[in-house]
């Protein structure tokens, strides 16, 4: 196939359809997600920070995220192992990760290039057959210490893989297309322009640390169509009422001579967010972005208020602030009972990414058994030995989904909004 034969046009008009298209968030309650990749999804940083900004939005769904990221792979050796490394864990869902390897690290080839789009037409395939909605994400960009625009040199040979991606993506029904390179490229250029010499991904400059793939993430969201709102409260002190409540419920609503407030909040989600990517904070308002935390209180009398969450101070505003509303998602994650039920999720699901990528699919699927001459022991039953070790491993499995989801059992938790006494 001549993969350049698609007009602009015709590729744009396919884009808006497929965008269009993907109004509700593309994963679903139910699904089992594989997540597939090179060696920077192997790190499972990025899908991590995906999965928990997932549970935590929807704690009372059930979905489940596996990650079968390869150190050096490529869409061809993606599509190689599809049946071994994505089928055995029936996923209805996955996203797909490459080119960072495939640009072979030079100017674009069209040898290198005809073989992505190989490899990517054959993973498309084989999740056709199997009924499996697939996101296809652009590879991140490298972040050379190079002066200048980020879009320069291996950059440029990225930028040409992403828009064969695309073409992949509109050509292969309900897929989606989620472009990561180009907001991350945007915000080293933000954060270059202050100094030339800022380097904002952390990491090498392939891998991105926490601060890179917590952007890479977030990319990944908004094409999925990720819902920002975690709840939204009103309260109208003037009419002693709760004037709105949204994916919350509010009980217990008192006031005070003091000018004191307080109710019961119970949420129907958690706000979100790395604390090791808080470095990428002060380039892009991420945490801010996914997640909207909203509280609103109007008629209060003019003054410096005290915001509590479960008798744990986690801000302070003016009755003007709390008047025109402020998103408490930094500060809820910052302290209390919302900050510790989230890094309680966080820890259960660092536990079971850690359970298989270091005892299922690093430690059996992909190691490497050295076998003496003298022991006649055949390569297929090395492999039926490794295949029962994996199985024998997979029935813990559900012991780890099961420790993430009473994590999420959400909790009613104290608001108090209390004046603070003038100096």
């Amino acid at each position: 196939m001549n993969y350049f034969k698609i007009s602009f046009v015709a590729l744009a008009i396919m884009v808006a359809a497929l965008t269009a298209s993907a109004a509700a968030f593309f994963f679903k309650d139910g699904d089992k997600v594989v997540m597939m990749g090179d060696s920077i999804t192997e790190q499972y940083l990025y899908s991590t920070y995906v999965e928990v900004w997932t549970l935590t939005r929807f704690p009372s769904e059930n979905i489940i995220f596996v990650n079968v990221g390869i150190n050096g792979d490529g869409a061809l050796g993606g599509n190689a192992r599809f049946k071994r490394d994505v089928l055995p864990n029936a996923p209805t869902a996955m996203t797909v990760d490459f080119g960072m390897n495939d640009g072979a690290y030079t100017a674009f080839s069209v040898g290198g290039f005809n073989n992505y789009m190989r490899g990517l037409q054959g993973i498309a395939d084989q999740a056709k057959a199997a009924n499996i909605r697939v996101a296809w994400c652009t590879p991140s960009p490298v972040e050379k210490n190079e002066l200048g625009p980020a879009l320069q040199g291996y950059n440029q040979t990225l930028e040409k893989f992403s828009e064969g991606l695309k073409q992949i993506a509109v050509t292969n029904g309900e897929a989606l297309f989620i472009d990561q390179l180009h907001p991350f490229i945007s915000i080293i250029d933000k954060a270059r322009g202050v100094a030339p010499t800022n380097r904002i991904g952390g990491g090498d400059f392939i891998h991105p640390g926490p601060a890179g793939q917590a952007i890479m993430a977030c990319a990944i969201l908004k094409g999925m169509s990720f819902p920002t709102v975690v709840a939204s409260v009103e309260i109208d002190v003037a009419a002693g009422k709760v004037a709105k409540q949204l994916n919350c419920k509010i009980d217990g609503l008192k006031m005070d001579a003091t000018g004191k407030v307080e109710f019961v909040q119970l949420d129907n989600a958690l706000p979100f967010f790395p604390q090791e990517a808080k470095s990428i904070l002060q380039w892009a308002p991420i945490l801010e972005d996914l997640n909207d935390y909203r509280l609103k209180v109007t008629g209060l009398k003019a003054g410096q208020y005290e915001v509590r969450l479960g008798g744990k101070k986690v801000a302070e505003y003016s009755d003007v602030a709390l008047q025109e509303g402020v998103n408490l998602a930094q500060a809820a994650l910052s302290v209390g009972p919302i900050a510790d039920q989230v890094k309680a999720v966080s820890a259960a699901v660092k536990a079971k990414n850690d359970y298989y990528h270091n005892r299922i699919f690093r430690g059996v699927t992909l190691a490497n058994v050295n076998v003496p001459d003298f022991m006649d022991i055949k390569p297929e039953e090395i492999e039926a030995k490794r295949k029962a070790a994996v199985q024998e491993r997979m029935t813990k499995m559900p012991e780890y989904f099961e420790a993430i989801r009473k994590t999420l059992v959400m909790q009613p938790h104290q608001v108090e909004i209390i004046p603070v006494p003038k100096q």
